[in-house]
């Protein structure tokens, strides 16, 4: 039987956590919690963790101050709770690399889903944008502009052969783009083939999810191919090669 997965919930609003916890419980997650950043450095160093359900205001440092100093050390998926529900909020979140975003109050049924679909974005392989490419099994690696990005290990690497971070739903927009070359893709088509649960799934988060991808491409040496079609979407411009 598997084990299951290990959720670690940082959260300073103690019936909340004791509530939001025994919901991931019941829906099949290991869950370990934390009050305090603190708390949740101790938990990271004693145990293996496979997702973060964070609040971005905990008491000390922030849980976006948290959320840096983790992306600088480990690339465990980060979903924020937060009581603030303005747009700038949300974008923020998602320009800084947040893999979901869940405004409080909150269902414990939908956080548990998007739990879930977080996971699975971690351990899938892009099924839509891969058979986009090519039908049936073969190499498992993608080829653009002298870029490559191996589907096994969900990595991406410049021409120079060094490595790209890119968030889980970073790697799931790319795998979508690569699966459907030269083809202009509207926004919502785009959230539906990344399978991405980001933030309230508006144009605006698909829209940041872009810009932060193309950011990282331009950052590799070259121009980024993925381009706007204004009042449409955008379209993936380079060549696709597969093997």
């Amino acid at each position: 039987m598997t084990s299951p997965q290990t959720i670690l919930l940082v959260e300073d609003d103690g019936a909340l956590r004791t509530l939001t916890a025994r919901a991931l419980r019941q829906s099949g997650f290991h869950v370990l919690t934390a009050a305090t950043g603190a708390e949740m450095w101790i938990t990271l160093r004693e145990s293996t963790v496979d997702l973060i359900v964070m609040d971005i205001m905990l008491p000390g440092t922030s849980g976006l101050d948290l959320f840096r100093r983790l992306r600088r050390e480990s690339d465990i998926p980060i979903i924020f709770l937060s009581a603030r529900s303005s747009e700038e909020d949300r974008v923020l979140g998602l320009e800084l690399g947040a893999d979901d975003y869940l405004v409080k109050p909150f269902s414990t049924r939908e956080l548990a889903a998007r739990v879930s679909a977080v996971l699975r974005r971690g351990s899938t392989t892009g099924d839509s944008a891969i058979d986009g490419i090519a039908e049936g099994r073969g190499p498992d690696t993608i080829t653009f502009d002298g870029w490559q990005v191996s589907l096994a290990r969900r990595e991406l690497r410049t021409a120079t052969g060094a490595i790209v971070d890119l968030t889980g739903a970073e790697f799931d927009l790319l795998m979508t783009f690569l699966g459907y070359p030269q083809r202009v893709l509207g926004r919502e088509r785009l959230m539906e083939l990344s399978r991405s649960r980001i933030g309230d799934s508006s144009d605006r988060s698909i829209d940041v999810l872009v810009s932060r991808l193309r950011r990282k491409l331009q950052a590799g040496g070259c121009d980024a191919p993925i381009v706007t079609v204004r009042g449409v979407g955008y379209m993936f411009k380079a060549d696709v090669k597969r093997g």
